[in-house]
């Protein structure tokens, strides 16, 4: 099985959150880990289980804003739990054109749970390949209370977007 490494410059972690005063948009570009994967034809062989792992900084998430910055860190307990991680458990593919549903674990602020989703998976070429996904959470499953000051109420569910590019190593 062949391990790909996750490309930090060219993958992208998106949070896009909403509130009762505007929509709240969270970035990171500072992903790590790695895939361990064959693909033939462009596509995961699945006869070879692959897996993952995936791992974020707390402090490179990103709104644009420093009070929110500051909230976001708050919540997330930056010093306590400094990284957010993220490792593939089972991949099973979908009706074809390279989408598959992926089963895994996800550990936010020292809480773990299951969570499944669909992922695209693409060839750029013989050493690249492209994961883009999205979820749905509720951030509360990982004991956070959304904040509320004043007339602002941030809602609990929030998409999560990434897009992940690995090289092959070796």
């Amino acid at each position: 099985m062949a391990r790909y490494r996750i490309v930090p410059e060219r993958s992208k972690l998106w949070v896009d959150a909403r509130s009762s005063v505007h929509p709240i948009k969270v970035e990171s570009s500072a992903l790590e880990g790695s895939l361990d994967l064959e693909v033939v034809e462009g596509h995961a062989d699945l006869a070879s289980a692959p897996q993952g792992s995936i791992a974020v900084d707390v402090e490179s998430l990103k709104t644009g804003s420093k009070l929110e910055d500051r909230e976001l860190e708050r919540q997330l307990q930056v010093r306590k739990y400094p990284r957010i991680r993220g490792e593939v458990r089972a991949v099973t593919a979908l009706n074809g054109g390279g989408r598959y549903r992926v089963r895994g674990d996800l550990s936010l602020r020292g809480v773990t749970k299951s969570i499944e989703g669909e992922v695209a998976l693409q060839a750029l070429d013989e050493k690249t390949v492209q994961v883009d996904g999205e979820k749905t959470l509720d951030v509360r499953e990982f004991g956070l209370q959304p904040p509320k000051f004043l007339m602002l109420q941030v809602y609990p569910e929030v998409r999560v977007r990434a897009r992940i590019v690995a090289v092959r190593e070796g």
